[in-house]
């Protein structure tokens, strides 16, 4: 694709601007490790929950949902809608407890949480497993992805799309060791502006390209009936649910979506019970009020208002370029094909890729950092020092980080493959991760077995047994399996081992103040902390945030697609959830959610 010189002046004027916002908030980030990775806790709801969009909205993200809608049609999008409603349970029943904790990453929450040896083990063993294998993974299909569009946009090998990729992650760690998490927050800002701004245009020109809306919607039915008389059994293209029963979709994987996964599994912003950058930001936020208002709009935006360019331009892609062997490439080859995308606007498109990147792999390379140097480095190597020696750590780990990164990348082919791998290593954490908050009962013992069985009966399905994770049903049963012999370990290893010292639970109790409901021996020990029994009321405000955004997902799709009453009538269903939420927290008087 040619360049011209107005496109390098938009793309060294995006880098450049950001390399300003890093230098400008440097002083915030590097007087203590509070401000480095948590912003001194001042942060607005906004600007948290927009970096949590911004941070989920990554260079691969597009890429790997057009290659879901052309394996699968629109439907395929369900490998990670499913996830909203463990975002959910995080929004009403987690931010607060996390505000409340107090900590500085989610790992040092084991030890308010347990105590003694196991306790530390546990949080030094999560700092190193969470901080280098499974940060260096995510951030692998990040840098693949670059890597791809880098190769397609310049026409170079692989090797040397990894050096540029590389170039930039040295820029972004640049920034990132610079400012911390306050440089990270506010380019994550002007990142999703500019990349949410590029990719609606894009859909704009692709949808033009193919005819207008009409024209698309009569090419896909041709390619759904093409399909058909293949007997692929994938139903229509354009369908936003599965077809149940098909080779895709068959009854066992429909049900481990929506009945097991999405609670079962660990996975990146989609933690059950909260965790990684999502805890981060939440942990940033300036109270617990605009913890919960950040994780509420994280997931109003991530699922129900940014999917649709991607899947528009998906679409298109699958009409331009029907030969195409490397699906994910589609969404790539709109943006280099002349007759689609115009070349005046091509320099900006680059930067909104940058953008998309740099705002993911900032946060990945803090994130990371926050573990390998608070909870591992800090805690147990070398301790007792000068606030600024761990700033410094922080920075030179961050650098270490991207290097493993970098080797990583190279050995990874799909993106789509690497999701699917990190859902299925995460499967059944996910019980004790939900459950440690409110059941006393719960130790560090239950967390070590969990996620140590977890991670090994999966690999075992997949390497020893032979379950293959890219066939719908053997993934499902990888899933539904890991869940059930690890659920069994870590609930054996928890009334085989003895329950954590009555101090340690009191103190905890106090300092978050769960619902007392299964509190009970510890409640009545701490009588005077105030009873929070509020889980019918945010089990109430779960399930309409999940109809808000699933209301508003399917409403927006119908509008776009030509069928405005039904998507009226479902985004003003939306409305109406939406009102409730706020009519319980308001009837409340936000009492639950303010310090």
């Amino acid at each position: 694709m040619h360049l011209t010189l107005i496109d390098w002046l938009a793309v060294a004027a995006y880098f450049l601007f950001n390399i300003l916002i890093g230098l400008y908030y440097r002083k915030r980030a590097t007087a203590s490790t509070e401000d480095y990775f948590v912003g001194g806790r001042k942060v607005s709801w906004w600007l948290a929950g927009t970096s949590m969009v911004a941070t989920t909205f990554a260079a691969d993200t597009p890429l790997a949902v057009t290659g879901l809608v052309a394996s699968y049609g629109i439907a395929g999008n369900w490998l990670w809608w499913n996830m909203l409603m463990s975002g959910m349970l995080t929004v009403f029943f987690y931010a607060r407890l996390w505000r409340r904790a107090g900590v500085l990453t989610d790992v040092e929450f084991a030890e308010i949480r347990y105590g003694g040896k196991p306790a530390a083990f546990l949080r030094g063993f999560r700092a190193l497993y969470l901080g280098l294998p499974i940060n260096c993974i995510i951030m692998g299909w990040v840098n693949l992805a670059m890597v791809k569009i880098l190769m397609l946009i310049f026409g170079i090998t692989k090797i040397q799309a990894l050096l540029l990729v590389f170039g930039i992650m040295v820029l972004t760690a640049m920034i990132s060791t610079l400012s911390g998490l306050w440089g990270v927050l506010v380019t994550d800002l002007f990142q999703f502006v500019l990349k949410m701004g590029m990719v609606i245009v894009l859909a704009w020109f692709a949808v033009d390209a193919v005819g207008g809306m009409g024209a698309l919607k009569d090419k896909l039915l041709q390619l759904d009936m093409a399909r058909a008389s293949d007997g692929d059994g994938h139903g229509s293209i354009l369908s936003f649910t599965p077809d149940i029963g098909s080779v895709w979709m068959p009854m066992i994987t429909f049900f481990v979506y929506l009945a097991v996964q999405w609670w079962a599994t660990w996975y990146p912003g989609a933690e059950p019970g909260g965790g990684g950058y999502i805890a981060q930001r939440i942990l940033s936020a300036k109270d617990e009020k605009n913890s919960l208002l950040a994780t509420l709009w994280f997931n109003i935006a991530h699922y129900a208002i940014r999917p649709w360019p991607w899947i528009l331009t998906a679409l298109c892609s699958l009409v331009l370029y029907p030969t195409l062997a490397d699906k994910e490439s589609g969404f790539i080859m709109v943006i280099i094909d002349p007759q689609v995308f115009p070349a005046a606007l091509r320099g900006l498109m680059i930067a909104a890729f940058a953008a998309a990147y740099m705002s993911t792999i900032g946060t990945q390379l803090n994130w990371g950092a926050s573990y390998l140097v608070n909870d591992f480095y800090k805690r147990f190597l070398v301790r007792g020092r000068h606030e600024r020696h761990y700033v410094v750590i922080s920075q030179a780990t961050t650098l270490l980080i991207m290097i493993i990164s970098c080797a990583v990348t190279y050995r990874l082919e799909s993106i789509e493959g690497a999701w699917k791998f990190l859902i299925a290593i995460g499967a059944g954490t996910g019980s004790v991760l939900i459950l440690r908050w409110f059941w006393w009962r719960i130790n560090a013992w239950s967390e070590v077995f969990a996620m140590g069985s977890s991670f090994v009966i999966s690999l075992a399905l997949q390497f020893y047994f032979g379950l293959n994770n890219d066939d719908p049903r053997q993934s499902a049963w990888i899933v539904i399996i890991t869940v059930l012999c690890s659920t069994a370990i870590w609930l054996a290893a928890t009334f085989a081992t003895s329950p954590e010292k009555e101090d340690v639970l009191i103190s905890f109790y106090r300092r978050v103040r769960p619902s007392a409901s299964f509190w009970g021996p510890i409640a009545r020990k701490a009588a005077d902390v105030p009873i929070q029994r509020d889980n019918a009321y945010n089990l109430l405000d779960w399930i309409c945030g999940c109809l808000l955004v699933y209301l508003t997902l399917f409403g927006v799709g119908k509008l776009i697609f030509g069928h405005f009453s039904l998507g009226i009538g479902l985004l003003a269903l939306a409305m109406l959830a939406g009102w409730v939420i706020y009519w319980d927290l308001n009837r409340r008087g936000w009492k639950s959610v303010t310090d």
